[in-house]
C-alpha cells in the first residue's frame, strides 16, 4: 500500500516551476479525496465482517456492530464521536450517494464536502436523498465533472438546501422544529488562557441574543467607553450570565485548580491545572485564587505535582475516588484522540478478571468509549507508568500516555508537610 504512494514522499523536484507547484498541490489534494474515498469502502467492509463475526459469536442482533466506529476512530486519530460520523457517512455514501462518491474516488470531492450533501439530505426518503445525489453529483454525458466540484461550501449547501426544499417541504419544516431539542452549550479550550463559550440556539434565540451584546457595545462607545466592540461584547455576556455587575452578593462558581504548595504560596514556575480546561501558569492561577468571586475545590498534590492514589474494595468507585479520577485525568477521556468530558468511572482490567477499584485501575470515559469497550473482542491493561494500553478486536494497539498528575505509588507526607496542606486548604476555603 505506502509503495504506491512512494513517489509523492521526497516532494516536487528542486527548481520546480511556479506553474509545476501548483500542479503538484492540485494532484495532492486530488490523492486526498481518493484516499478518503478508499476510507470509506475500508470503513464498511470493516462494519461488514464485524457484524458477521459477532453474528457467529451469538450477539443479539440490536447489538451488531459496536465497537466499529471506535475501531475506525483509533485508526483515522479522531475522536469516538468523529469515528461514529464518519462511519454513518461511509455507509450513507456507499448504499445512498453513488454519485458523490464517484466524484471523491476521482479525486474532484473531498469528504467534508460529502458530509455537507449527506447532512443537508439527512431528513429526506431515501429515494429524494438519491434524486439530489443525481442531480448535483452525476458526470455530464461526455464526463465532465458535475458543477459542484467548482461550488463554494456555502453554495453547495445552499444548492442541497433547495432541492431537499424543492422535494420535500414538509421533511425540511420537521427537521428544524425537531432541531431546537439540540440546542445546548459547550466550552472549547483556547490558546493564552482563553476559552471558546458557543451556544447552538433556535436562530430567533441566537440573532436576540447577538443583538442585545452589539446594542450594548454601542451604548458603551457612545458613552465613550475605549474598549473594542468585542471586549464590550465579551464582557457584557459575562457579566449578565454570572451577575457579576449585579450589586449585593456574589455569585458562588466552583473552579477546580490543582496546584503544588510552592505554586500556591511560593513563586514556583510548575504550572497548574484546570479541570475543563487544561495547564495554566501558576501565576495566572495564584491570580485566580484572589478573586471573590470563585470557590476553589479543595485539591492537593504532593510537592512533586501527583496527586494522591486512593482505592476501594467496592466495584463502584466511591464518590471521593470517582472525582479523584476525573481531576486526575484531567476531566477528559482518556481514549486516545477523544476530546469529550468524562461521564463515567471505568475499570481498566475488568474487575470481573480481578481488576481491582484502585486509582491506578481506574480510568475516566465518555460514555461512548465506555460501551464500546465492552463489545466483544476489547481488552485494555493499565501500566506501571500511568498509561493504558487498550487491544481492539483486529489485535491493534493503541496506548494512551499517563495523565501529568500520575502517581506511581501514595507519596509519603512528612509531618511538616502535612500542617502546611491544612493551612492550604484553610486559605482555599477562606478564597
Amino acid at each position: 500500500m505506502y509503495e504506491a504512494i512512494d513517489h509523492l514522499l521526497d516532494g516536487p523536484p528542486p527548481g520546480a516551476s511556479e506553474g509545476e507547484l501548483v500542479d503538484w498541490i492540485s494532484r495532492l489534494e486530488a490523492v486526498k479525496c481518493t484516499a478518503e474515498a478508499v476510507q470509506v469502502q475500508a470503513a464498511v467492509r470493516l462494519e461488514e465482517a464485524v457484524r458477521a463475526r459477532q453474528a457467529e459469536a451469538g450477539v443479539p442482533a440490536r447489538k451488531l456492530g459496536e465497537g466499529v466506529a471506535s475501531q475506525v476512530a483509533l485508526a483515522r486519530r479522531v475522536s469516538p464521536e468523529k469515528g461514529a460520523k464518519l462511519l454513518g457517512l461511509a455507509k450513507i455514501l456507499i448504499a445512498e450517494m453513488p454519485h458523490t462518491f464517484a466524484l471523491m474516488k476521482a479525486g474532484l470531492f473531498s469528504q467534508w464536502q460529502a458530509t455537507i450533501l449527506a447532512r443537508e439530505t439527512a431528513c429526506l426518503s431515501v429515494e429524494d436523498r438519491r434524486v439530489i445525489d443525481h442531480r448535483l453529483c452525476a458526470l455530464g454525458p461526455d464526463g465532465e465533472a458535475p458543477q459542484v466540484v467548482v461550488m463554494g461550501l456555502r453554495q453547495l449547501e445552499n444548492a442541497a438546501k433547495k432541492l431537499a426544499i424543492t422535494l420535500d417541504q414538509a421533511s425540511v419544516v420537521a427537521r428544524a422544529a425537531n432541531a431546537v431539542k439540540d440546542r445546548r452549550v459547550s466550552l472549547r479550550p483556547a490558546p493564552d488562557t482563553m476559552t471558546w463559550l458557543g451556544a447552538l440556539l433556535p436562530v430567533k434565540d441566537g440573532v436576540a441574543v447577538f443583538a442585545a451584546l452589539d446594542q450594548a457595545a454601542k451604548a458603551a462607545h457612545a458613552a465613550g467607553d475605549e474598549r473594542t466592540r468585542g471586549q464590550v461584547m465579551a464582557d457584557t455576556l459575562v457579566d449578565r450570565v454570572t451577575g457579576r455587575s449585579t450589586a449585593g452578593a456574589k455569585p458562588r462558581i466552583e473552579v477546580k485548580i490543582v496546584m503544588t504548595a510552592d505554586s500556591l504560596t511560593n513563586d514556583a514556575d510548575q504550572p497548574a491545572m484546570v479541570e475543563g480546561y487544561g495547564p495554566v501558569p501558576a501565576a495566572w492561577a495564584r491570580d485566580a485564587l484572589t478573586d471573590a468571586e470563585v470557590f476553589v475545590r479543595r485539591l492537593f498534590t504532593d510537592p512533586a505535582g501527583q496527586l494522591v492514589a486512593m482505592e476501594s474494595r467496592s466495584r463502584r468507585a466511591p464518590d471521593g475516588l470517582a472525582e479523584f479520577i476525573t481531576t486526575r485525568d484531567g476531566g477528559v477521556c482518556r481514549t486516545n484522540g477523544c476530546d469529550a468530558p468524562i461521564r463515567n468511572i471505568d475499570h481498566v482490567e475488568r474487575h470481573a478478571d480481578g481488576g481491582e477499584t484502585s486509582a491506578q485501575n481506574l480510568q475516566g470515559l465518555c460514555e461512548r468509549c465506555n460501551q464500546a469497550k465492552e463489545a466483544i473482542g476489547w481488552q485494555a491493561r493499565p501500566g506501571p507508568d500511568g498509561s493504558i494500553t487498550t487491544i481492539t478486536p483486529t489485535g491493534h494497539t493503541y496506548t494512551s500516555p499517563p495523565p501529568d498528575t500520575w502517581a506511581q505509588s501514595p507519596p509519603t507526607w512528612s509531618r511538616a508537610e502535612f500542617g502546611l496542606r491544612d493551612v492550604l486548604l484553610d486559605y482555599m476555603d477562606a478564597a
